[in-house]
């Protein structure tokens, strides 16, 4: 999947917004822990500028994430998530019926 120029804008400015919120931090106190302008933090929200590395970096730093998480598409990072989840659910599982197994065998030998 392909993203455009904008559409990538959309990402970071999407994923700035939910970050920030969930920091409990306003744009201006977020564009001070970024070391940038206010005017700055509200173009990028708004998707009408773009960012320097140096300026990414710093954004992630504020956020107290990685730049790659300013970057991921929502369905992209939850995609991963679940992934993970699933993966840990059917190690847990596995390991559930190994230990079921175990104490049955036991508990069979233990009566004959």
């Amino acid at each position: 999947m392909k993203a455009k120029p904008t559409e990538v804008r959309k990402i970071l400015s999407s994923n700035l917004k939910k970050y920030r919120k969930k920091l409990g931090l306003s744009q201006e106190k977020f564009a001070e822990n970024a070391e940038i302008s206010t005017m700055m933090v509200k173009d990028i929200e708004a998707c009408r500028t773009w960012v320097s590395d140096k300026t990414l970096e710093s954004l992630a730093a504020a956020l107290k994430t990685d730049i790659y998480c300013l970057l991921m598409p929502e369905t992209v990072y939850e995609e991963e998530i679940n992934k993970i989840i699933r993966k840990d659910l059917e190690s847990i599982t596995l390991k559930i019926h190994q230990d079921v197994d175990l104490t049955l065998k036991n508990a069979l030998n233990s009566w004959g």
